[in-house]
C-alpha cells in the first residue's frame, strides 16, 4: 500500500503536526489519511470519517483541524489521550466494502498503535467492526465497550445544552424554548430528540429529506432549508453536521442566543467566535460539549455500564459551566478559555516527563 509524496506542513491548518500519513491502495480504491497532532497525554484517539471531499485538499484541511481538536477535547475531558484523526476520501453511500476497510485496517496498524480509531460521520458499528480485524488499535466496537458512540456524544451535548440555557437564560430545562438542529445523523437525531424529550420546540434541517421527515413525523418539529437553518429565529442553534459553519458569511445571521452542537470545529476561525461574543450569542465550544462519544470509548473504563457512562458524561455540563463563568470574568470568548484549560494540561505533563 503506497504512501503519497505531499507536503502537509505548508497547509494553512498544519499546527505542529507530529505525524501525517496519506496511503492510497488501488486495489481496493481505498485513500485514506490518518493526522497526528499530539501523543503528550497518549497515544492519539480520534474517529474516521468518510466523505466525498472535492479534492485531496479539503481531505486534508479536515484531518488536520479535526485532529488539532482532537487533542483538546481529550485534554479537556481529562483522558490519558492525545489527538488524531482519519479521514477516507470515498462516499460513504456507493462506496464501501469489506475489502476498503480492511485496507483502512492495515493502515491504522501500520502506525504502531500511536493512533486510535473510532467511528465517525459516514461510518457505523459495523464498519469499525471489519477495521478491528486488521488491527487492535480500535475503538467503539463490541470487543471494547458500550459500542457505538454517538448515543454518548449526543447525551454530552444535551448536557451542555442543559447547563447553557441555565447560565444565559436561567432555565432549568428546554421546555418551552426553541432548539434548531441541524444535520439529523447519529448524534444530531438523537439530540433532537432528546431536547424535544425534555419539552423543546424542534426547527430542524438536514440533507437527507427522509431524516426530516422522520423527525418531523415523531416530534413535530418545523423543517427548514439546510442553508438557512443557522438563521432562524431559536434559543438555541445546534450545529450537528459538518465543521465550518460559522464563518465570516453565516455568524451575521445567527439569531439564536446560544450555539451549542455536536460539529466538529464549527468556528471557522477564532475570528468568528469573538464575532459571536460581540453580538451578545454564548458559543459552547464544540470540542468539550461533544467529548462524550470520546469519553465512552477512552480504552480507560473498562466494564463501565451505559448508566455509568452517562453519569460520568454529565460532567461536561459542570466543565461547561467553568468555562462560561471565566470567560465571562475574563471578558473572553469560551473557546479562547478553554483552549488555554486544556493547552494548561498539556503543558503540565510535559513539564513531568520533563522533570
Amino acid at each position: 500500500m503506497p504512501t503519497q509524496e505531499f507536503d502537509a506542513t505548508a497547509h494553512p491548518s498544519f499546527d505542529g503536526h507530529q505525524q501525517v500519513d496519506f496511503r492510497i491502495d488501488q486495489k481496493t480504491g481505498l485513500r485514506s489519511i490518518i493526522a497526528i497532532h499530539d501523543t503528550t497525554l497518549g497515544p492519539a484517539l480520534g474517529g474516521c470519517r468518510m466523505w466525498p471531499y472535492a479534492n485531496d485538499m479539503d481531505a486534508l484541511d479536515d484531518v488536520l483541524r479535526l485532529s488539532r481538536g482532537m487533542t483538546y477535547k481529550n485534554a479537556l475531558a481529562g483522558l490519558p489521550l492525545g489527538g488524531g484523526k482519519a479521514v477516507i476520501i470515498a462516499d460513504p453511500k456507493t462506496d464501501k466494502s469489506r475489502a476498503l476497510f480492511e485496507a483502512f485496517g492495515d493502515h491504522v496498524d501500520s502506525l504502531g498503535g500511536r493512533y486510535i480509531t473510532a467511528e465517525d460521520v459516514g461510518i457505523t458499528d459495523a464498519d469499525m467492526e471489519i477495521v478491528a480485524g486488521r488491527t487492535p488499535h480500535v475503538r467503539g466496537i463490541r470487543a471494547t465497550g458500550l459500542g457505538d458512540p454517538s448515543p454518548f456524544t449526543a447525551w454530552g451535548v444535551f448536557c451542555a445544552m442543559r447547563t447553557a440555557v441555565g447560565f444565559a437564560l436561567e432555565r432549568a430545562s428546554l421546555a418551552g424554548l426553541t432548539v434548531a438542529v441541524q444535520g439529523l445523523g447519529h448524534v444530531g437525531g438523537r439530540v433532537a430528540a432528546l431536547a424535544h424529550a425534555d419539552g423543546a420546540r424542534l426547527i430542524v434541517a438536514d440533507i437527507d429529506q427522509a431524516r426530516v421527515d422522520e423527525v418531523v413525523a415523531r416530534t413535530g418539529a418545523t423543517s427548514v432549508p439546510v442553508d438557512r437553518i443557522h438563521a432562524v429565529t431559536a434559543d438555541v442553534f445546534a450545529p450537528c453536521a459538518l465543521g465550518g459553519g460559522l464563518n465570516e458569511t453565516t455568524v451575521p445571521q445567527v439569531r439564536a442566543g446560544i450555539v451549542c452542537g455536536a460539529a466538529n470545529n464549527q468556528l471557522r476561525t477564532l475570528q468568528d467566535g469573538a464575532s459571536l461574543m460581540r453580538r451578545g450569542i454564548l458559543y459552547a465550544p464544540d470540542y468539550l460539549v461533544n467529548a462524550g462519544g470520546v469519553i465512552s470509548i477512552a480504552p480507560e473504563r473498562p466494564g463501565m455500564t451505559a448508566d455509568e457512562m452517562k453519569s460520568r458524561i454529565a460532567r461536561i455540563g459542570d466543565t461547561l459551566g467553568l468555562v462560561l463563568s471565566r470567560a465571562k470574568m475574563q471578558d473572553l470568548p469560551p473557546e479562547v478559555v478553554a483552549d488555554r484549560m486544556a493547552e494548561e494540561r498539556i503543558a503540565a505533563a510535559r513539564r513531568d516527563r520533563s522533570a
